[in-house]
């Protein structure tokens, strides 16, 4: 359904990313799909495919430019080379904009890795219109949270061991201080719920309330 494209950052270099739409449909609402650890692979695309079938243009930036691993030494080697302020603020800020050509409203989310990210663009993209953070936080004083003003939807497993639920309480206690219009929901699963090529952690049912709420947020959200 999708194809590969190319798009311009905020500071002139370039960004791979994968496209999923339907033709001809340019004028759908955007959806900047960003990645867990393991980098831009198909379960990726497939996120991305989804959302388009529900009637979005869904483009998820190449952060690790072109690099994929199925490994947990070298996923976790990836993303602690990753410069989170440069994704955030280029990268991700770049795929808003090039998406915002056309679609009138953006919304920002991701997964994992990609959820920590989603939290620091909604500080650092003033283009994105709202945000759906699944399992992730950046390694950043809680406090910082109190600057979002964008719309959130937040989603995170009660048995994770990264995202624990002290943090998501911190996290939560931050957003309530905020502008920001936000849904929070914790589910009875691991880390990783959504995520249907991990069946040792993939929830059903947990997936599904997710997936539907964030639809449901992004209907009533953007315009």
């Amino acid at each position: 359904m999708g194809e590969m494209i190319e798009f311009k950052r905020p500071d002139g270099k370039s960004c791979g990313g994968y496209l999923a739409g339907r033709k001809g449909d340019t004028a759908a609402p955007g959806f900047v799909v960003i990645q867990e650890w393991w980098g831009l692979n198909d379960q990726m695309k497939n996120t991305a495919d989804r959302l388009a079938e529900a009637g979005y243009r869904a483009l998820v930036p190449d952060l690790y430019r072109g690099k994929v691993t199925k490994a947990p030494d070298e996923a976790n080697h990836m993303m602690s080379g990753l410069n989170f302020v440069d994704a955030a603020g280029e990268d991700i800020r770049g795929a808003v904009q090039y998406l915002k050509q056309s679609s009138k409203s953006v919304a920002v989310g991701g997964f994992c890795m990609g959820g920590a990210l989603t939290l620091l663009a909604a500080l650092k993209v003033p283009e994105m219109d709202a945000g759906a953070v699944f399992y992730g936080i950046p390694p950043v004083d809680a406090a910082v949270f109190k600057n979002i003003a964008k719309p959130l939807i937040l989603h995170y497993a009660n048995t994770d061991d990264w995202c624990t639920p002290a943090k998501v309480n911190e996290l939560e206690a931050a957003l309530k201080e905020s502008k920001s219009k936000f849904e929070i929901y914790r589910y009875d699963a691991k880390h990783a719920f959504m995520n249907e090529a991990r069946p040792e952690v993939y929830d059903a049912t947990s997936a599904k309330s997710a997936w539907d709420r964030t639809l449901a947020f992004m209907k009533k959200t953007l315009a």
